[in-house]
């Protein structure tokens, strides 16, 4: 059994990854990011990033190191994305698993204190990072809103997450869970 804990976000940043500030990861001494890719960086079907999300990654790796960890397996698309982005990336990582997270922390050679997780689903990028000890920033979806009329597997997570008793509340679109 999944103990709530392990499901509760660091940060919940009421908003979508672009809206992850330089400001917001020296306030928490963050110095790594270890990024989801689908729905959190483009939306699930995209092969594209958009110019905001690459002007968006150029302010942050001023700050941090960058790491793309999807549990897609599609070397391909992640590949391209990467490339584009200009950040390496691990495909098929299984999360929540840690392995693949840890192989991305001892490239960034960086203490697990000093990298967060982010990434828009609980049971798989926030859990997965709570289980390593990193820092969890969790962000809304990037969806296509042509594609998706609603978010069925967002939707029953927060739902199950809130019946297990882990608080989502969010207060000025950053809110610090302890």
């Amino acid at each position: 059994m999944i103990k709530v804990p392990l499901l509760q976000p660091d940060l919940i940043l009421g908003n979508t990854v672009i809206h992850l500030t330089p400001e917001i990861l020296k306030q928490y001494n963050l110095k790594g990011l270890i990024l989801d890719v689908d729905e959190t960086l483009v939306p699930l079907r995209e092969k594209e990033v958009s110019p905001e999300l690459e002007e968006w990654v150029n302010n942050i790796r001023q700050v941090a190191s960058l790491w793309l960890v999807s549990n897609n397996l599609s070397g391909n698309r992640i590949g391209r994305i990467s490339k584009v982005l200009n950040i390496p990336y691990i495909v098929g990582a299984k999360k929540p698993s840690r392995r693949k997270l840890r192989q991305a922390i001892t490239q960034m050679k960086l203490p697990i204190a000093q990298v967060a997780m982010v990434g828009d689903r609980l049971f798989t990028d926030v859990l997965a990072g709570n289980r390593l000890g990193t820092f969890t920033i969790l962000v809304e979806p990037m969806i296509d809103p042509a594609m998706v009329k609603s978010y069925p597997i967002h939707n029953f997570e927060v739902w199950l997450s809130q019946k297990l008793g882990v608080s989502l509340a969010k207060t000025q679109n950053v809110t610090k869970i302890n």
